[in-house]
């Protein structure tokens, strides 16, 4: 069966115990009385009493203009200037948006809404050169936006993000001499932190809600607020890291995509603070260094972040890039618990390895059954991926597709009787699968050696899938194992079918050997590696792979597939490089 074809259902979450087992808190999305109230709150903004909750003084100008500290993308700056935004594989024509319509991709449209294109613009041009551009959309946003508040424009995330940016790209936006656009920019700019000021905790729970506390911050600092508003944000972005992240720094959502816009996010708040000068507060000076800790380990040698909780690769260009933003020098989180990613280094030999349960429903949509999966790179070449997801691309892949790239068989791991080792569903959450993940790391003598067990199909089949992978210290060689232990009641009937899987990156060529039980790999313009296994049947089957702008490109996976027996089964098998 096709990795297309697998579409079926399993799911996990996740909190830490002392010592080596990490436990998911549980599958439950969000309540229906917080769904209640998120709801009120957004219809209470089309009330003439939050329109009254809105006015107030007009500010003249803006207390400091702070500098964004992460830098741009000058090729998509480019096309700003020729009149097209590029976003996630799309392009969209200056001329042709209209910030109101409902009818772009949720992605495109929190883009264009948070001005975040801004960046790149100021990567391609002067303020001579950017300003019109700059300028003409932000008028734009005014006339279609500026007064009627609705949640596609106002919510508190996008005001969050809107208030760095305009701010930042002050020079960009009001450079013109005409006094009533420049007034009506700046009573936007209070209207919208009195809006958020009223409302960041009713944001949802999660990067969202940190965001926009990081924006009531950013207003009572740059803008206006005072002393009152600045106290009352930097609690709430406290409380928000505190729910939002491990103690490791890491999102309870698992997603390394998220996780680098939370390291750009907390970022620009820092800049921020030192532009105001102002003491940044250790709650977010200690969720900046142990985020970006976790950021470093999730990506690979070629400096792009890995394939995971539906998130692709991204571009090496901007991981660099936020990390260079934080002014920090800090080490990658190698062997995270809550954060759950576990990298193996060896000389030019990165892996990956997800020891952790899935995240919880209410963390992320989109999230992905993939415990015990790895990936693996050669330098700057990937060998062994994960399928990938949409990411910011979401929307332009189809549905079947999108979905399928959430199951267990889209990672490089193992599936039982072609399952899912956690519940995937349609509505974008996970369900019963995963809960419990153990994990065991070793790193003397310059051999990373983990291993790692989960329960994901101890209910319907009795069977633990436990995982051992070692990585050599010259990194010239992967050996692994994977093992289906009995636990529990063993339900009767025929033996169910395991299948071992390794996608491969593209440009990753593949031959088989001549016995049947290995393959040689040729990584494109980099080494070669031999890989071979014992202990099931092994075939050379297709696969795809989405890249960092949401793109699918065909390529193989070695498959090892047999079946699992009264005790269990074992299969091992090694990469190891030649040349």
């Amino acid at each position: 069966m096709s990795l297309l074809e697998r579409i079926d259902a399993p799911h996990a979450e996740a909190e830490i115990e002392p010592g080596k087992r990490l436990i998911r808190g549980g599958d439950r999305g969000l309540s229906l009385s917080e769904r209640l109230s998120y709801r009120l709150h957004r219809l209470s903004w089309g009330t003439p009493l939050h329109a009254l909750r809105l006015r107030g003084r007009h500010p003249l100008k803006l207390l400091t203009v702070p500098k964004d500290p992460i830098a741009g993308d000058k090729a998509a700056g480019e096309a700003i200037l020729k009149g097209q935004i590029l976003h996630g594989g799309r392009s969209i024509a200056i001329d042709s948006i209209d910030f109101a319509a409902g009818s772009l991709p949720p992605a495109l449209s929190d883009y264009l809404q948070s001005f975040a294109w801004l960046r790149d613009l100021a990567a391609a041009a002067t303020r001579e050169r950017g300003a019109p551009v700059a300028e003409k959309m932000v008028r734009k946003w005014l006339d279609q936006c500026g007064e009627a508040v609705a949640e596609r424009s106002w919510r508190g995330d996008l005001w969050g993000r809107r208030i760095f940016f305009w701010t930042a790209y002050a020079p960009y936006i009001l450079s013109t001499r005409d006094l009533v656009y420049r007034s009506r920019v700046l009573n936007g700019l209070a209207r919208g932190s009195r809006h958020i000021d009223r409302g960041a905790d009713k944001a949802p729970p999660g990067l969202k809600r940190i965001t926009a506390w990081s924006g009531v911050i950013a207003s009572a600092l740059v803008i206006q607020g005072g002393p009152a508003r600045l106290s009352k944000g930097e609690a709430g972005i406290a409380r928000a890291l505190a729910e939002t992240c491990h103690e490791d720094g890491g999102l309870i959502s698992r997603s390394p995509a998220e996780q680098l816009a939370l390291v750009e996010l907390l970022g620009q708040l820092r800049a921020v603070y030192y532009a105001a000068r102002a003491e940044v507060p250790e709650a977010i000076m200690g969720a900046l260094e142990r985020g970006t800790a976790a950021l470093l380990g999730a990506t690979l040698g070629d400096g792009a972040l890995g394939n995971w909780q539906g998130g692709n690769m991204l571009s090496a260009r901007r991981v660099s890039a936020a990390v260079e933003g934080t002014g920090l020098n800090v080490r990658p989180l190698r062997g995270a618990q809550g954060w759950g990613y576990q990298q193996l280094a060896a000389r030019k030999t990165v892996l990956l390895f997800d020891a952790a349960p899935p995240p919880p429903a209410r963390a992320i949509r989109g999230g992905c059954a993939s415990t015990l999966a790895f990936e693996m790179s050669d330098g700057a070449h990937r060998l062994i991926v994960n399928c990938g997801g949409a990411g910011e691309a979401a929307g332009a892949l189809p549905a079947q597709i999108a979905e399928a790239l959430r199951s267990t068989a889209a990672h490089s791991t193992l599936t039982l009787a072609d399952r899912n080792s956690t519940a995937v569903h349609e509505d974008g959450t996970l369900g019963k699968g995963v809960s419990e993940v153990e994990l065991f790391r070793d790193d003397t003598a310059g051999v990373s050696r983990v291993e790692g067990s989960h329960d994901g199909y101890v209910r319907r089949f009795g069977l633990v899938h436990r995982r051992k992978l070692q990585l050599s210290a010259d990194g010239l060689e992967v050996t692994g194992e994977d093992l289906l232990e009995p636990k529990g009641r063993r339900r009767r009937g025929e033996a169910p079918v395991f299948v071992i899987r390794f996608h491969l990156a593209p440009g990753v060529e593949v031959t088989s050997t001549a016995d049947g039980q290995g393959a040689l790999l040729r990584i494109r313009g980099g080494a070669g590696w031999r890989f071979r296994c014992r202990g099931g049947i092994f075939s050379i089957e297709e696969s795809l792979w989405i890249d960092g702008e949401g793109q699918p490109h065909r390529t193989h996976q070695l498959v090892i597939s047999g079946e699992a027996g009264a005790d269990g089964a074992s299969a091992q098998w090694s990469l190891k490089r030649a040349g």
